[in-house]
């Protein structure tokens, strides 16, 4: 394992919550680390894993909350970096999709501080590995599209070209966009996208809290109104797999259906 030195941070991705997707890095520099910088979406059972007298620090930010200001969060890494300490900065999924590590990073390079990054498992990959859906098919989907569903300030998303999102990717994910979803997937539908396409909206995936709804994109809004973020939202035929691949539900005993599993299996996209 790489050395992690004094004076220097790591950016790693903890995963999308599941103590078990962590990588082995990751741990690695929790066993090391003076300081953890952590996220609020930072699984509790990744922070025990903290060496004992780590100085753990609570970093979270959470769209429409108060929160701490990123050039805050920065010049702390910086500030801990410079008192000689060991410095993990721990991220919920990956560092570097959606997760602010490439702003952390370049304020650490303009302060001449050395650090690494640790990849993660990020959200999207984790949220559709554990709700059972494929985010790319051979057969039904070759493209795969990532999206934010708000700013840096948590307003709606004006900025991203939802027509051609809307035309070319078979699937895609929204990052945080339970707050806009009615705004989000009214602009898919407006860029031509089918009403009745499956959608899934998963909250507080990879945990024992983990919640799906399966819907349509025409009833997402109304029909994850319940749900609480942290939620992703995966929209695509893809989607329609669940009911035969929700290899999580049937280790509770929930019954899996194969008839969407011969849809994929037998439908030509050329």
């Amino acid at each position: 394992m790489p050395e992690f030195r004094p004076g220097s941070v790591w950016l790693v991705g903890a995963g999308p919550g599941d103590p078990g997707l962590l990588t082995l890095l990751a741990q690695h520099a929790l066993t090391l680390a003076d300081a953890v910088v952590h996220d609020a979406l930072v699984d509790r059972r990744v922070l025990a894993l903290a060496r004992p007298g780590a100085l753990l620090i609570h970093a979270g930010k959470r769209g429409g909350k108060p929160s701490p200001r990123q050039p805050d969060i920065a010049r702390r890494l910086i500030r801990l970096a410079h008192e000689g300490r060991r410095v993990l900065r721990l991220k919920g999924g990956d560092p570097l999709i959606f997760g602010r590590g490439g702003e952390e990073a370049l304020a650490l390079v303009a302060a001449g501080v050395p650090f690494r990054i640790v990849p993660g498992i990020t959200a999207a990959l984790g949220a559709a590995a554990y709700a059972g859906i494929p985010l790319t098919h051979r057969r039904l989907a070759q493209t795969v599209t990532f999206v934010t569903g708000h700013t840096a300030g948590g307003a709606d998303v004006d900025t991203i070209d939802w027509a051609a999102v809307a035309r070319g990717s078979h699937v895609v994910v929204g990052y945080m966009a339970l707050k806009h979803l009615a705004s989000v997937t009214a602009r898919l539908i407006a860029h031509g996208r089918n009403p009745d396409e499956p959608v899934a909206v998963i909250a507080e995936a990879t945990t024992e809290r983990q919640r799906v709804v399966e819907t349509t994109l025409a009833g997402a809004a109304a029909d994850a109104a319940g749900l609480e973020p942290p939620a992703l939202v995966v929209v695509g035929e893809v989607a329609r797999l669940r009911a035969g691949l929700d290899w999580l539900g049937a280790l509770d005993g929930r019954v899996l259906d194969a008839d969407p599993l011969r849809l994929a299996l037998t439908r030509d996209t050329g």
